[in-house]
């Protein structure tokens, strides 16, 4: 059976490509997949990463205006809130193609699903990526090289691991090993209903007169 992690792994590393091309926060997002897809949201996915990436970069500068910069810490928000409704997308597909109908008596409850361990795996291949970037600098001095040596080597360690851990768990809830429920994040804080923020100043907007 084909690798899944190592097949999101390829999906990844083609959206870190392709937004690099440009390399602006401001590009539109062209997805090369189908609608629907599974592809599509691992692809939207990443890129909503890589976006984010270059954004805390950009919030991080210590002479940014300060409107610019929290207009930049919300959109982060934003996306934040994409990224989360998408890893749930992508569980809820998981759950569907990979759930088995009668799990075992003794399978084990995981408290990663696949599609959090999938939404490290983005992250993770985003961290390669820079550090490689950070190697082909020439104005940096051997310290700063060595410890990008170290950093690409312990990444290098982290996505094998990563990427055997996910295939390990996808087979085990084929075979009705391991039993995945799902947690939906439900963030408060993005939702006028349930942010007292917000909906204090809905009220207070509608009690004027």
């Amino acid at each position: 059976m084909q690798s899944l992690a190592n097949y999101c792994y390829s999906i990844f590393r083609r959206s870190i490509d392709d937004y690099h091309v440009s390399d602006d926060v401001d590009a539109v997002l062209k997805n090369p997949f189908v609608t629907g897809t599974i592809e599509e949201l691992l692809y939207h996915k990443n890129w909503i990463d890589g976006v984010q990436w270059h954004l805390e970069d950009l919030v991080r500068d210590p002479d940014i205006d300060n409107a610019k910069g929290m207009s930049i810490k919300r959109r982060i928000d934003r996306l934040n809130q994409q990224r989360t409704d998408i890893v749930e997308l992508l569980d809820d597909h998981f759950n569907q193609q990979y759930s088995a109908g009668n799990p075992l008596a003794d399978a084990r409850l995981n408290t990663e699903s696949p599609g959090w361990a999938i939404d490290r795996l983005s992250i993770l291949a985003l961290k390669e990526y820079h550090v490689e970037a950070e190697l082909g600098r020439t104005n940096v001095d051997r310290k700063h090289v060595q410890k990008c040596i170290v950093r690409r080597e312990t990444l290098g360690l982290q996505q094998k691991f990563l990427i055997e851990s996910i295939d390990q768990l996808i087979h085990d809830i084929v075979a009705g090993k391991a039993i995945v429920k799902i947690y939906k994040q439900m963030k408060m804080y993005n939702d006028q209903e349930f942010n007292p923020v917000l909906y204090n100043k809905v009220s207070l907007a509608d009690a004027k007169p």
